[in-house]
């Protein structure tokens, strides 16, 4: 069985093992900070052991978090990179994909209560992946 690490920052599970360039990319973009330098604030998890978790099992092991970042198969392989990102609400956990480059966005003003989810989600485009405001 695996088990996620305890963190004050926002956990970046990989579960996609299958393309170490894509997954190297993949970490420029997330770690690259924005126009007006916001980036967010992840503990990166990168361990075979979470190879192809599921939303819901990387749900169910993230015990104390609020907000879980998952570069899965699709944000690996998608041209604009579309992160997956769980958050725990009061009706239980909630995905949303955001673009690599806006991550920040949704991390920082989640984790900081500065916005709501919904206005994440009401913003995604009719593909379901918010792309910024």
């Amino acid at each position: 069985m695996t088990s996620l690490p305890w963190s004050t920052d926002t956990l970046f599970v990989r579960t996609h093992f299958a393309d170490e360039e894509a997954w190297r990319a993949l970490a420029v973009a997330v770690g690259t900070p924005s126009e007006d330098g916001f980036l967010a604030n992840l503990h990166v998890v990168d361990d075979p052991a979470h190879h192809d978790l599921t939303p819901a099992r990387v749900a169910a092991l993230a015990t104390g978090h609020r907000l879980v970042v998952v570069a899965d198969r699709t944000a690996m392989t998608a041209p604009d990179l579309p992160l997956l990102v769980l958050h725990r609400g009061g009706a239980g956990w909630e995905e949303l994909r955001v673009v690599a480059e806006e991550l920040w966005s949704i991390e920082n003003n989640i984790s900081l209560a500065n916005m709501g989810w919904e206005e994440f989600t009401g913003n995604a485009d009719d593909d379901g992946v918010f792309r910024g405001f």
